[in-house]
């Protein structure tokens, strides 16, 4: 790798960990970059999941006063987001290439259309709930399924996977989006940590052969760490409108990348 490809894989994590604080789908110009300068597609992805802990891990942190009074739903959802990326590296290592990556377009555009509809749902749910006489501020029964499923996508690939469970937090879980945007943050980089540490396993076993690439870990890593405070001290200041908007143009972008590359 050039001066000049370090340089480019550094800034790219930067805007990584910034825009993954914020919304999520920052993987997206990590990957690509390294698809760009030549990194084969597994090694780059690999890579990429354990460069991005680092931003996903600051920018939990730069939200941890809207963290505050949510330990219990938290610590539910770990294990969903655990057990999910689990199983998302599981399907990277045993799955031909490819073999996913055709429906992840669609999934980040079902994302954004979830986002675009998740007020009015989220109204529709609490109205039946109301006239059934049920409790409106419990979180769906549905949400620990579809946190491990989120899981299941960021081991295996993660691009936007922030995207896709913020709409599902927006949909089922009775809290602001600023509020779930934390809850997001540390959901993914759980998801993201265990599937790097089950990349590092089997490739320091010689199970497959799938590789990480530690230079591209550390540019990542380190630009990722201070994208993520930068995310982090802008997302917060977003009014929902605003955040929202911006998750649907980040989400957009990264599924309109996806298709053109």
């Amino acid at each position: 790798m050039s001066l000049l490809e370090a340089v480019a894989v550094l800034l790219a994590g930067v805007g990584a960990g910034a825009i993954n604080a914020v919304v999520g789908s920052g993987t997206i110009i990590t990957f690509s970059t390294l698809v760009a300068i030549g990194v084969p597609p597994v090694v780059a992805n690999i890579s990429n999941s354990l460069g991005v802990v680092p931003g996903s891990v600051t920018g939990a942190w730069g939200y941890r006063r809207e963290l505050e009074g949510q330990r219990a739903r938290i610590l539910r959802l770990l294990v969903a987001s655990f057990l999910g990326g689990i199983t998302g590296a599981a399907l990277l290592i045993l799955l031909p290439p490819g073999a996913f990556e055709a429906i992840v377009p669609a999934l980040i555009l079902l994302g954004v259309v979830l986002v675009i509809v998740g007020p009015r749902l989220s109204e529709a749910v609490a109205k039946r709930a109301e006239e059934r006489g049920e409790e409106t501020r419990r979180d769906a029964p549905w949400i620990w399924p579809a946190v491990f499923a989120g899981g299941i996508y960021g081991g295996y690939f993660g691009a936007a996977q922030g995207v896709i469970l913020m709409a599902l937090l927006g949909i089922g879980v009775p809290e602001t989006l600023q509020r779930l945007n934390g809850v997001k943050n540390v959901l993914v980089a759980t998801a993201n940590l265990v599937a790097g540490v089950v990349f590092v396993v089997v490739s320091w076993v010689g199970w497959s052969d799938a590789r990480v690439d530690w230079l591209i870990v550390l540019l990542i890593g380190v630009g990722a760490f201070a994208g993520g405070f930068i995310g982090a001290s802008v997302g917060r200041r977003l009014p929902p409108t605003v955040l929202r908007t911006f998750i649907v143009v980040v989400g957009l972008s990264a599924a309109t990348l996806m298709i053109l590359t």
